[in-house]
């Protein structure tokens, strides 16, 4: 079985550091201990929709963070429809 874990916010702040030092995302996924698709979904929940020095998307861990609580609080919720008769 696999042991799975959620980033936490040191977790991505250490991402978006060493983003922004131009890393590549296997460079800080190993550093991190994670998957490389984790750091790919994690720089697409923080997209800050701007390009960074690098030209790269840009990356906020505090956004990302947001993100993920939000993610979080709404798990479970249905939809609620309205019905009018």
């Amino acid at each position: 079985m696999r042991n799975y874990r959620y980033l936490t916010l040191a977790d991505r702040e250490a991402l978006e550091a060493r983003y922004l030092k131009g890393e590549r995302p296997k460079d800080i996924a190993d550093s991190l201990v994670v998957h490389v698709s984790t750091i790919y979904k994690e720089l697409k929940r923080g997209d800050t929709g701007d390009l960074d020095c690098n030209m790269r998307q840009g990356y906020n861990a505090k956004l990302a963070q947001l993100r993920l609580q939000q993610n979080i609080k709404r798990r479970g919720k249905a939809k609620s429809e309205t019905v009018t008769t």
